[in-house]
Parts: structure tokens; sequence; C-alpha cells
């Protein structure tokens, strides 16, 4: 039985704990907050509550086979999960709007040549299925293995066959993903349709390569979910499934030092001055943090950590308390575009300047009970992707901000202004920047660092480290982790 030290309490880590303990283990969590869950937040006040980080689930199996593996109790006896139909509403620029069904090519086809006009939804489907290819190239070195020695054969090659395209008397193919929207759907709102899934995880769609159509697809195939009770009751059962395995957590406990001895992780040190020995030691949390918790390079010259930035962008939520009921028929999550994509883009990259473009409004209306004082109010959160450090620390700006978001979220909830009792604001220095799941291509920029590190004995988790962020990535990180631990560096990840 193997002591072990796992830095921070988010998702990632959490599942590694359980799965660690599993395996006869003696782990001790330390987390720097007064409670789990990561980016999984919750903000309540006055009878309301709010999902303050991921809204949806996508691809629940990550956490299904966490259950199965952990314990007797499968994940759907201890939370319900709710497959929401449709997948999500989308109010374009123009005005136009279109519901798009859960997990069906047919519907989705349907509805978008519908409302876009006659070809767009076959154009469309045709781009999944191009997608699927992509998935399947990729889907087990990027989700499954652990990071690959020789990493650069994923950075190099482009998983997504992308149709060739013929200008001046020249044939070339989509190397980003604004390419393939503009070539291969071939209407400006299809092309916003296909941006929107990268923006989510911060990624500009003009740089983001081709392979990021596995964003879309993989909501596509698998759906979208939600936990009955607010996404926090999917956090809350992880932990309680590690406390059942004799995980030990200890919060509001800062770890200021990552102990080496004889060339290997050996424990941690804490901000009150206490030391804690450990075979090995798991941390969720980002790069540069736990590099400063270290005494030497976790990463050398060709690794792909040297190339893999930490994200810039972040989420900025507004949480509204609202008087009336949710109207019939109102879809769970609804997407208000912005009005010039460019111009978001722009500011995502070069956030310089007072000039706040009015950005993409993710409007999520749960009309989940439990999340209301009672049937005559309504709670919905709004979330924005926005530049990390854009002097949001500004009230003024933080408040231009609100109000440019209240303004997108009125296309999704009528007479907003009459009904709002309150918000809550949560900028980006409250919420932290958002990682995006690793993809192939593009260099290695859209790699994160292997599990492992140069220093025996410690290991990244996490939305940080390969697979990167979103919840399902976060999930597979503990599998990994947790197989390099038990089997060595043998381990090629789940068959």
């Amino acid at each position: 039985m193997a002591r072990i030290v796992v830095i921070g309490a988010g998702m990632g880590a959490m599942a590694c704990a359980a799965r660690l303990a599993v395996a006869g283990h003696r782990v001790t969590v330390y987390e720097r907050d007064e409670t789990y869950g990561g980016a999984v937040r919750r903000f309540e006040r006055d009878g309301f509550a709010f999902d303050t980080g991921p809204g949806l689930l996508p691809l629940p199996a990550v956490y299904r086979d966490l259950f199965l593996k952990t314990g007797k109790e499968p994940l759907e006896d201890l939370v319900e999960l709710v497959q929401v139909d449709p997948a999500a509403r989308h109010v374009f620029a123009d005005g136009t709007h279109v519901d798009l069904p859960n997990a069906s090519r047919a519907g989705v086809v349907a509805a978008l040549d519908g409302t876009l006009g006659a070809g767009a939804g076959q154009r469309w489907g045709d781009f999944l299925v191009r997608a699927r290819e992509a998935w399947d190239r990729t889907r087990r070195p990027l989700l499954e293995e652990p990071l690959w020695p020789n990493w650069q054969v994923l950075a190099d090659r482009e998983p997504y066959p992308s149709v060739p395209h013929k200008k001046l008397l020249r044939t070339r193919r989509a190397s980003t993903l604004a390419e393939v929207g503009a070539w291969e759907l071939r209407d400006d709102r299809l092309a916003e349709l296909l941006s929107s899934h990268a923006l989510a995880y911060g990624l500009d769609a003009r740089t983001a390569p081709a392979s990021a159509a596995v964003l879309p697809y993989m909501e596509h195939a698998f759906g979208t979910w939600y936990v009955r009770g607010g996404m926090r009751e999917l956090a809350r059962a992880v932990y309680e499934r590690c406390v059942r395995r004799r995980v030990e957590f200890v919060f509001g406990a800062e770890v200021t030092r990552v102990v080496e001895k004889d060339g290997r992780a050996a424990g941690v040190e804490l901000a009150d001055g206490s030391a804690v020995e450990a075979d090995h030691v798991v941390a969720g949390v980002d790069p540069v943090l736990l590099g400063s918790l270290t005494d030497r390079e976790l990463d050398g010259e060709g690794d792909v950590a040297a190339g893999c930035a930490p994200s810039d962008a972040a989420r900025f939520t507004v949480s509204l308390a609202l008087r009336g009921a949710r109207e019939e028929g109102t879809p769970h999550r609804t997407v208000v575009h912005a009005p010039d994509g460019q111009a978001e883009l722009d500011f995502l990259a070069s956030p310089g300047g007072d000039l706040l473009p009015r950005p993409t409004v993710t409007v999520y209306r749960p009309g989940d009970p439990a999340l209301r004082p009672d049937d005559a109010h309504e709670s919905a959160v709004l979330c924005a992707t926005v530049p990390v450090d854009a002097g949001w620390e500004d009230p003024e700006k933080a408040a231009r901000a609100t109000e440019l978001m209240l303004d997108a979220a009125s296309a999704a909830i009528p007479d907003l202004h009459k009904r709002l009792l309150w918000h809550e604001v949560s900028t980006p220095g409250r919420t932290g920047a958002v990682p995006a799941p690793s993809l192939a291509a593009g260099g290695g920029r859209f790699l994160h660092p292997a599990n492992s590190t140069r220093l025996p004995g410690l290991y990244r988790v996490g939305g940080w480290a390969h697979p990167g962020g979103g919840l399902p990535h976060a999930g597979m990180s503990g599998a990994l982790v947790a197989g390099l631990v038990v089997e060595g560096p043998e381990f090629r990840g789940s068959t």
C-alpha cells in the first residue's frame, strides 16, 4: 500500500483519488479552498442556486466508468442524469434561430434545412461524418492513452479529412476550423455554429486546427446531459465516492512545495510549515503553479509542455434571480451569437483597450425546482468566454460586460429586465482560466503536458494535463494517472 498525496480537489483529482483508493493505496487530498469540485462551482442566495461552472455534461460514459470501477452503486443510483432536448437553441446575428435535437443527425439536418434553407442541414450532416472520422482517429491517443513519447506524430498530422477547395487554380484543404466553416459549410450561420463549439473552450476558430471538429461531434454523438439538482451534484457524488473509499480530504490546506528525496517526489510541504511524506504525488494544478512547487524543471527541450501555454480564456458568468415561472417549452440552453464574431475573436486574442464587443452568450435555464425558491421564480445563468486578463477588476468594465450580456440574453428570456430581481457577477478573477481539450495537429500547440513528469513519483491530473479541459477529459485524466501509478510507465490505457 503506497502513501499518495493529491494536490487539489478538482474533478480529475478526485476521479484519480477514488481509483487509487480502490487499488489499495492510502490517499490524502489537500485542497487550499474550503470545498471540492474545482471549476464545478455553485452559488446560492435567497433560495436560488446557480451552476457557475460547466452547465451540461457531454460523454457521461466517463463518469459511469468511474463509478463502475470504484464501487457497487452505479452513477445513475446516485444522481439523476437527464438528456436535454433540444440540445440547444441557437439565435444568430440576423435574428434567425434554430432548435437542434439532441443526438439525432436526421433531426439536426431537418431543423437546419427548415431554418437556414435547403442544403444547409445536409452540409452540416456531411461535416459530422468527416468529424466522426477525426474522432475515430484521435479518440484513443487523445483520451484513452497516456501521451505518446513521440507526441510529434499527433502534432504534425491533421486527422480531419477536409474537402479539397479550389480557388484561382489552386487546390487547398482546410487547416483551421474557420476554413472548414467557410469552405465546407458555406453559410455564415453554420460557420458561427461551428465556431461556438470551439469558443466555449476558449479556442479561436481562426487558429484552432481543423481537428477541433471533434468538439461538435462529441456533443452530437453522445448527447448533452444535465444532472438533476444542478451540475454540482456530480461533484458531490464523486466526492462522496472518494470518502466511501476512505480517501481523506484536508480543506484549507495549501501545498507550498513538492518535496524531493533521492531523485523522486517524496511528499509535500504545507503553508503551515508541516510536511507530509508520500510515495507518489498527484498534482491537479496548472503548470505554472506546479512549476513553482518544485525545485527542478519538470519538462525539458522537446517535451510537449514547451509548446503548450496555459489558456488565456476564461468564463464570465452572470447569475440571474428571476420573478415569474419559466415558460413551457423553454430550451435548457440557448446560444445567442455575437453580432460581430470577428470582433469578438479579436478581443479574445488581444484584450487591450476599453472597447468591449458584445460576446456570444450561452443562457442556461434548467427549470430545476432544486435551483429556485418556489414555482413563482426561476434561476438562470449567463456565460461568455472572455480573455482571462482584461482588467476585469475595474468595476466599470465588469459592469459594461454584464450589461452587454444581459442585452444578449433578452433574446432568450422574454421580458428579462422586468423579471430581474437581482444578479450576481463572477468575473475571471473568481472563476480562473478555462483549459481546452487536447487536439491533434496545430504543431502541438493544442496538446497538454503529459500526466507523468521528469520527476519520478510526480504526476499531473485534471484539465491542465493530458487530455485537457472539460468534464469528460478531466475524468479521463484521473483514469490515466491512476493507471500510471498502479501499473507503472508501461501502462498503455484502457482497453
